[in-house]
Parts: structure tokens; C-alpha cells; sequence
């Protein structure tokens, strides 16, 4: 059994038949899928599919895009969320400087005031970090008292990066992209990172592996993502299954 570890199923492309997905996933072979927010909106709606589906956990946070929409009681509000038993992270929180749809300057504060909030209800957390690589492992070094924790969602940065994220004691979770023909140093970081540092995600909708990219991306196809990674490795799909199955669970808490 797979867990995708990240996965936006509360997003409209679902709307037509996120019942009967989520439903089936169990038989085929997903255990679990965490479902992160990007924005308030998104974080509501993603704690909703945890009381409605035993196999949805959520995360809730804000995503460095909509940075520029909070206020003073957005972080209360996620903090009201956090007693809730399938509400397993903040996230997904960080920094985009390659769209910057919010001022760099509130991304950087704001990606602060919910790292703390992380600590503050002993959270892990789930980071975006696209264009902004060195801000990014600043700011998360100097939040790192010995108690934060989490991933780096969607990674696509480079071995040595990787390493000193794990350093940090951060995980690294790989999507659809490491399965592209052309994506030499994701496969690189696929056979590099500790088998017990590794996750695997799809991002749905977004970054759909192949054999079906260019079609919406589900957490089904998780599955093309760690079959990838295991033959790049050496390794058997159970055992790569097996092992990113439990760093999730580790992470996220989840018995």
C-alpha cells in the first residue's frame, strides 16, 4: 500500500468525481493521502474531506501565493484547526519567487509567522519553495530549535541541497517529474537521499507522471512515481512502497 503524500483533492477538478476517487483508492493500492491547503479557502475545505473520508488527512496553511491575503487572524484561525486529530501539518507554507503573486517581502513574514505557528502546536511542516532555494533553507535554519520538522514538497533541487535539508531534519518528497525523460537531476536526488528521508507525492491535480502526463494528475498515480524511483534505485516497488509508507506515517504521526 502507497500513501500519497500530498495531493489537493479538495481543488474544483475534482469536483465531478472526487466521491467515487477517493472511495476506490483503497483498491487501488492508496492507503492514505495527505491533503494540504494553499490558502484558507483550501485549508477549510481540506479539513472537511477528513471528517467525510477515513483515508483523508489534512494540512492547513497558506501557500507563499496567497501570502499577500492574510491577516492578522488568518494564524488563528489555522490555530482553531489544529486540535483536530486528522489535521497532521502545516502546509503547505514557503516561498515562490518564480510567480511571486505575493510581495517577497510578506512571503518571507509570513512563511515565518507559520513556522512558528508549527512549533507553537508541534506540528510538522509541508514546504513549498520554488526560485527561492537560498531564502527558503535561511529562514527554516534559523527557525530550527531542535523541534521543527517536515518535508520538502515537490522537490526539485539538487543533491547537495537535499542533503542539507536533511541536515536540517527535513524529508524529501519527489512527484511526477522524477518519471520525465529529461529530468536528470530529480533522478539523481531519487537515488541519492536515504531510503528513510524519502516520501513520494503527486501534487494532484498538478505534475501528472507519465505515462499520463498532460491529463489531470490523481493520487492513483502515485504509483508511477515510486515504481520509477525503485528501479532507479535497485530496489523492489514493495520495498519502496513499504519504507515511503512509513516516513509518511513517522512524520505525519499517523498510527
Amino acid at each position: 500500500m502507497l500513501i500519497d503524500s500530498h495531493a489537493h483533492l479538495d481543488d474544483g477538478r475534482f469536483d465531478k468525481d472526487r466521491d467515487r476517487l477517493i472511495k476506490g483508492l483503497k483498491e487501488l493500492g492508496i492507503d492514505l493521502v495527505i491533503n494540504p491547503g494553499a490558502d484558507l479557502n483550501s485549508s477549510i475545505k481540506a479539513v472537511s474531506l477528513t471528517e467525510k473520508y477515513n483515508n483523508i488527512y489534512a494540512a492547513v496553511g497558506v501557500h507563499p501565493h496567497s501570502a499577500k491575503e492574510m491577516d492578522g487572524s488568518t494564524i488563528e484561525i489555522l490555530k482553531s484547526f489544529t486540535n483536530r486529530e486528522k489535521v497532521v501539518a502545516i502546509g503547505e507554507i514557503g516561498l515562490d519567487y518564480y510567480y511571486d503573486n505575493s510581495p517577497r517581502d510578506i512571503q518571507q513574514e509570513r512563511f515565518i509567522e507559520q513556522l512558528n505557528l508549527a512549533k507553537e502546536v508541534d506540528l510538522p511542516v509541508i514546504i513549498h519553495t520554488r526560485e527561492a532555494t537560498k531564502d527558503t533553507f535561511d529562514i527554516l535554519k534559523e527557525a530550527q530549535d531542535g523541534t521543527l520538522e517536515g518535508v520538502m514538497h515537490c522537490y526539485s533541487g539538487s543533491v547537495e541541497m537535499a542533503m542539507e535539508y536533511i541536515k536540517l531534519g527535513f524529508y524529501i518528497s519527489l512527484a511526477g517529474p522524477v518519471t520525465f525523460k529529461n529530468a536528470r537531476v530529480s533522478k539523481e536526488v531519487a537515488k541519492a537521499v536515504p531510503l528513510d528521508k524519502l516520501m513520494i507525492e503527486t501534487d494532484s491535480p498538478y505534475l501528472t507522471p507519465e505515462p499520463y502526463r498532460g491529463k489531470r494528475n490523481e493520487p492513483f498515480y502515485v504509483r508511477y512515481v515510486a515504481g520509477t524511483i525503485a528501479e532507479l534505485r535497485g530496489i523492489t516497488f514493495e520495498e519502496l512502497a513499504k519504507k515511503t509508507s512509513e516516513n509518511a506515517k513517522k512524520l505525519f504521526r499517523i498510527n
